[in-house]
């Protein structure tokens, strides 16, 4: 049983204004809205109350013709029937009070009704409710209401200007930014408002039935505010469709539809040229930041009017996440510390790289060592061989090609300063023992000092030596020099080639700019220091390059000259071709890798603070931040050693296989003669001595009557 002393037309508000009021059973809601609080069914509380109660006046008496709950059409002709004095409307009361809890809510719009916090306003509901009791004459009053309340909210939303404030709706911090505007477009006027709102749909985030949901709700309900971007920002259309696609089945389940205000149709698609929208990248483990869906407009500019927590610009968009030194990096926090103050990782201070790279992985750290090993031995073996070839038959090797071995003995260096790293050990090497990270700015230790001076003079002094090889084919090739004329200014060769990286080494030292590697875990310079890596590596290495392709060229082009005039003449030119064959090819295999480093090292120093920024400043698991390519280090390594390795080329023929069957042949003959003549002078004597004695005493013993 149940009391008529509420008007059928006071039951709406109460099942009407939540955003996810249940619809009729089997049935949609009225008018496609679902559980977004636009338009919910009635439930069947209404329906009873409307059944049992005679509409009342607004005494409590009985009204002639029409009932309470009517609107739209229907009150109409109810009204009409009323004042020609016809009985009852067709339908049943309890169809009329159901349709009047349906339509009186299509007649609000989202703006009133989230203001009073999710349709609970006493205001509204005295005023539906006196609108439903009026019956006909209410008419004007009902269809007003949007005029009245709806209207002015949208005004005033309009008039105001974005003003970005910090969010502080909880379910929405920390989704990828921080500013949001009121209002809204669903005329939230505050957050607390929106708050009311969106938190009605947290169980469905809670279940996580979608991981867009969150975001899409956020980006609905506290749109993004961007300093110079004065238009709405809206969530792409496949973020509402993954939303839907994965939360729109259980809301079924429950009897809820998808809302219409967030219909995916009305929303734009992702790259479109004309209306810029949010896009989402998500995991199961993290919220992601989110990205903007326009060719015209990328990411980054969009993310540089972005205001962080901490008042630091980003590279990317931040996760509610502040800029700190995050593990595995290594925070320096005593005063005593010698790099207090001194260092700065993904621009926070006192924030060091740790003894091993943290961008890769355990297997990757174990494959490097097996990988630097592996071809710094190779390169040792191929460099000793070339250098041992030169020392037995020295005459061989004269300019212009002379400068190949000299290039082969630094490479021979070079690898033994990996082979060093081998031997004592990643951490022996790079790492500072005391403080568990990589060697910043320093001189030392002595094993660390060591392993600089083979990698990096040895190094450079390669590079000029290939400058010198280039400029020795140009004077033979293109300026017509003998052999001798260029070997008399063999001094000066020597003096660049070692000067100049001697220079440069001083100045690492002088400079306290040695670095260890994480990688590799050797110690070199520009490592931890951008700077130093383009001034002291990187355009060195360019120069070099650039000049020895220089010659390189002049010369070819002289050879190609030399080839056309003697074929002219009826000459061969086997030879010629042959020796041009030779130096292309050794041309290729070093131009090649030598390119192949600078663009590893071009790589590096361009990525290498969005790397360290991303480590300690983007969300934690996000797979899409960036970070280093392990083929990329790996390459560089394998394109560092293998020119020791090709530099044997200019030795692999007959000649030096004959030249090591002169030498094995000299040291065998060597060694018999002497011992022949040893022995041959020795034995003379030694007969003499003892020999001639004994037959002295024969002589002597024998008597004359025995001979």
């Amino acid at each position: 049983m149940h009391r008529c002393g509420a008007v059928g037309g006071l039951a709406a508000p109460s099942f009407s204004h939540s955003p996810l009021s249940p619809a009729r059973r089997g049935t949609p809601s009225a008018g496609g809205r679902g559980p977004s609080g636009t338009a919910a069914a009635a439930g069947p509380g209404a329906a009873r109350l409307s059944a049992g109660c005679p509409a009342r006046g607004r005494r409590g008496e009985p009204r002639r013709g029409g009932t309470s709950g009517g609107a739209g059409p229907g009150r109409a002709r109810g009204g009409a029937r009323a004042r020609r004095g016809e009985g009852a409307p067709a339908r049943p009361r309890a169809q009329v009070a159901a349709a009047a809890a349906v339509r009186i809510p299509l007649s609000l719009p989202a703006g009133p009704r989230s203001r009073c916090g999710g349709g609970r306003c006493p205001g509204h509901a005295a005023a539906v409710g006196r609108a439903a009791a009026m019956g006909g004459r209410g008419l004007p009053l009902l269809l007003g209401l949007p005029l009245l309340l709806g209207l002015p909210a949208a005004g005033r939303a309009a008039s105001k200007a974005l003003v970005c404030q910090e969010i502080t709706v909880p379910m929405c911090k920390g989704i990828g930014y921080n500013l949001t505007y009121m209002p809204n477009q669903f005329n939230h006027d505050t957050q607390d408002e929106a708050g009311l709102e969106v938190h009605q749909f947290w169980p469905l985030v809670e279940i996580q039935c979608s991981p867009d949901l969150r975001f899409f709700l956020c980006s609905m309900y506290t749109p993004i505010c961007l300093s110079d971007y004065t238009k709405p920002l809206p969530p792409c259309r496949s973020v509402c469709e993954r939303a839907k696609a994965g939360c729109s089945p259980i809301m079924q389940q429950y009897g809820f539809a998808w809302p219409e205000r967030m219909s995916c149709d009305s929303l734009p698609v992702l790259g479109d040229t004309e209306v810029l929208c949010m896009g989402y990248n998500h995991t199961e483990a993290t919220t992601l930041p989110p990205f903007f869906g326009k060719p015209t407009r990328p990411a980054k500019d969009m993310a540089k009017n972005l205001t962080p927590l901490d008042g630091q610009r980003l590279s990317g968009l931040d996760c509610g996440q502040t800029c700190k030194c995050r593990a595995p990096l290594i925070p320096i926090s005593k005063e005593s510390h010698p790099l207090y103050n001194r260092i700065r990782t993904g621009k926070v201070l006192n924030c060091a790289i740790p003894c091993y790279q943290p961008y890769f992985t355990q297997d990757e750290k174990t494959f490097t060592t097996f990988w630097i090993g592996l071809w710094s031995i190779l390169c040792f073996l191929s460099t000793s061989t070339t250098v041992a070839t030169f020392l037995i038959d020295m005459e061989r090797f004269k300019y212009p090609e002379r400068p190949i071995i000299f290039l082969s003995a630094c490479y021979l260096f070079v690898s033994m300063g990996y082979i060093v790293r081998l031997v004592a050990g990643h951490a022996s090497v790079a790492c500072n023992p005391e403080h568990h990270h990589i060697h910043y700015e320093t001189t030392g230790p002595a094993l660390c000092t060591v392993v600089f001076l083979l990698l990096y003079f040895f190094g450079m002094a390669s590079s000029i030596w290939w400058v010198i090889l280039s400029l020795t084919w140009f004077l033979a090739a293109g300026m017509k020099w003998g052999n001798e004329a260029i070997a008399s200014y063999s001094q000066y060769f020597h003096l660049a080639a070692w000067l100049i990286p001697s220079a440069k080494s001083i100045a690492v030292l002088a400079l306290s700019s040695v670095d260890g590697d994480p990688v590799a875990g050797v110690c070199y310079v520009g490592n931890q220091s951008l700077e130093n890596l383009r001034g002291f590596v990187l355009a060195p290495l360019v120069v070099y390059l650039f000049t020895g392709s220089l010659f390189l060229l002049a010369g070819f082009v002289s050879l190609f000259r030399i080839r056309s005039v003697i074929k002219q003449g009826g000459t061969k030119t086997d030879k010629l071709e042959k020796l041009m064959i030779r130096i292309g090819i050794f041309t290729v295999l070093y131009t090649v890798p030598a390119t192949i480093v600078i663009a590893c090292y071009i790589y590096e120093q361009h990525n290498r603070e969005a790397w360290e920024q991303a480590q300690n400043c983007s969300c934690l698991g996000d797979p899409h931040r960036p970070k280093p390519d392990y083929a990329v280090f790996m390459l560089k390594y394998f394109m560092c050693l293998v020119v020791g390795i090709t530099s044997g080329v200019w030795i692999w023929s007959g000649k030096t296989l004959e030249s090591w069957r002169r030498f094995t042949t000299r040291c065998c003959r060597a060694r018999k003669p002497a011992g022949a003549s040893v022995y041959g002078e020795a034995s003379p004597a030694l007969v003499g001595r003892m020999v001639l004695p004994s037959m002295a005493s024969y002589h002597k013993q024998v008597p004359l009557s025995h001979v």
